[in-house]
């Protein structure tokens, strides 16, 4: 029986006009936090945000309060989100990366978000509108600048696979000496987005051979933006991988709970013959691995 990990992702860059049950508040996010521990989830994944516009913000003082809180309570991974390029916080690599330096400095994350690669975000439901969609953009120096921070600090790169070519270039760069800790790839599908695959077992399987060849024995989890990932759940925990759920990942207008997504997905892993575990047996881990 093999080990899964579950990783909850609470909000994401939203706003409640499109996911009405996120959390928002301080108080919220390490509410939901600890009920997503509880349900069995290893590793917690935030966004930050400010109450008062309920728009994301990115201080790391904000971060630093949500992981306190909820670490002070449960054993868990908790670790930030990075601004969108571009934004007010993310001027240039350094900036854009400043708060998850700062969280690493004091000892507050084990992992932290590295996207190796750019791609179009667009919704089906909006490929007729003329001002929709926008580049996610990842540049190269702002991947370095957090490859630098995971060799300086030693925190664990979480890769956001939207592509495959994220893989190949996420590989590459990881291999490079001095090397950052093992990167946690985590296969991004979708049925709302027009990136990637959808969640179907063939695509898992085209992810994997890739992987295979790029960075052989990494770990991995199925995981996506606008989708239901549960189906996918029996054919990860099969081939040795891990899930990640939540209202981050979930379709939009999701009427279950970040608790509720977790315990669904426990159930289906531990349907599939997985054993979900917690933060400490994930740590052992992956310090296997370096």
């Amino acid at each position: 029986m093999g080990e899964v990990w579950i990783e909850a992702a609470l909000n994401g860059p939203w706003g409640r006009e499109r996911q009405p049950g996120i959390p928002i508040t301080v108080d919220e996010v390490v509410a939901d936090g600890l009920a997503a521990a509880g349900a069995g989830a290893a590793i917690v994944h935030v966004h930050a945000y400010d109450p008062a516009t309920g728009r994301q913000n990115d201080a790391w003082e904000t971060y630093a309060r949500i992981i306190e809180g909820i670490r002070a309570r449960a054993d868990v991974i908790v670790y930030p989100t990075i601004p969108l390029a571009g934004s007010d916080y993310a001027a240039s690599a350094a900036r854009r990366y400043a708060h998850t330096e700062e969280l690493a400095r004091r000892g507050l994350i084990e992992w932290a978000v590295l996207d190796p690669g750019s791609t179009t975000f667009m919704r089906f439901d909006e490929v007729a509108e003329a001002d929709s969609g926008f580049l996610y953009q990842n540049p190269l120096a702002d991947i370095r600048e957090g490859l630098r921070i995971a060799r300086t600090h030693r925190v664990r790169p979480g890769y956001a696979i939207y592509e495959p070519g994220f893989t190949r270039l996420g590989a590459a760069l990881a291999a490079l000496a001095p090397r950052p800790p093992t990167p946690v790839y985590r296969f991004m599908f979708s049925d709302e987005f027009a990136w990637g695959f959808p969640p179907r077992a063939p695509y898992l399987d085209a992810h994997l051979a890739l992987l295979a060849e790029a960075a052989p024995g990494a770990p991995w989890m199925v995981a996506g933006l606008g989708v239901d990932i549960l189906p996918l759940v029996p054919q990860a925990v099969a081939r040795g991988g891990h899930v990640r759920v939540g209202l981050e990942d979930a379709p939009w207008g999701s009427p279950r709970g970040n608790r509720d997504w977790v315990e669904a997905a426990a159930r289906q892993a531990e349907a599939a013959g997985g054993r979900v575990v917690g933060a400490p047996e994930v740590r052992l881990a992956l310090a296997a691995l370096g």
